[in-house]
């Protein structure tokens, strides 16, 4: 009898050690350098840094104090790409977070965590949703009953620093005379984008220009890279958050596919290719804060001349 229960009890407790450990890497921020060829030959490097799905809760002080050492980096320019909150009462600590970075220029979009706070839900439903072929909110209007967040707080702190806002709209920004110029959607995991505003490409004034989201959907990859946007930034994915040692992510939340759902890699349409990033994020929704072999990361990207 005593022998039934010794393989359930191991099994328990490597998942419980499992569970601790996804729970503390949740909170080993990491800083990614990466690399992109995307500037005109001979133009000085450029400096990015990209924060997106902070998915901040009231009282994360470790979290705030890493968003607030980023800035000792000095970056060029700042890119949000949006899933900042994660409690709507969060907003006061997210800007004091971002505070330091909001000293440099930057950029922004929302996702749909700015806009309707978390529900508790079974975690499996992302699987089932990625193996019958569904994409979590993709498509559908919020639930009734949504939490609204108080994005308008975001946007008007993020307003009065001087970053721009890039919901379905264009803007540039200057840095020591080199010319950048910034397209931007609105989040496509709930409808929001509006392609069609801002079509047609790069505008052939800037130096470089950027395709700015928080999703990555195909439909929208293909249009920035179909467009000729050499560089199309993006988050959302959490990098699939729960990753398995030498296989990789098991979902993206949205149609991507898992072998993109984080780091730098290229984007075919319409024979263009583009290079995608899609940063991992430095949070979890409040319900599921954990993350295995996936820690949280902000990237600061340089982009160099092109060969």
């Amino acid at each position: 009898m005593r022998a039934r229960y010794k393989v359930p009890l191991g099994i328990t407790a490597v998942g419980v050690a499992g569970v601790a450990y996804a729970g503390l890497e949740a909170r080993s921020f990491r800083l990614r350098r990466v690399t992109v060829p995307v500037l005109p030959p001979g133009t000085r490097p450029l400096r990015v840094l990209q924060v997106s799905d902070i998915h901040m809760v009231g009282g994360q002080r470790k979290k705030q104090r890493w968003l607030r050492s980023l800035a000792g980096l000095r970056p060029d320019f700042v890119i949000n790409t949006g899933d900042n909150l994660s409690d709507p009462e969060a907003v006061p600590e997210t800007m004091d977070a971002l505070g330091p970075l909001m000293e440099f220029p930057g950029a922004y979009v929302f996702g749909s965590n700015d806009y309707y706070g978390p529900k508790l839900r079974n975690p499996a439903r992302y699987l089932l949703e990625r193996m019958q072929g569904r994409h979590g909110l993709n498509g559908n209007a919020p639930a009734v009953g949504a939490i609204h967040n108080p994005w308008e707080d975001l946007r008007d702190g993020f307003d009065a620093a001087g970053w721009l806002n890039l919901t379905n709209t264009r803007g540039t920004l200057k840095i020591e005379g080199v010319s950048v110029e910034l397209t931007g959607l609105d989040d496509p995991h709930i409808k929001r984008d509006r392609y069609a505003e801002v079509a047609g490409g790069p505008s052939g004034s800037a130096d470089v220009s950027l395709g700015v989201v928080h999703a990555p959907y195909l439909r929208v990859l293909d249009a920035f890279t179909a467009d000729g946007y050499p560089l199309i930034l993006a988050g959302h994915t959490h990098g699939g958050q729960l990753r398995v040692p030498f296989h990789g992510a098991l979902v993206t939340n949205c149609d991507l596919d898992t072998d993109r759902a984080k780091d730098l890699s290229t984007h075919t349409a319409e024979g263009r290719t583009s290079y995608l990033y899609v940063s991992a994020g430095c949070g979890t929704n409040r319900y599921t804060p954990v993350r295995f072999a996936c820690p949280p990361e902000a990237t600061l990207l340089t982009l160099v001349g092109r060969e």
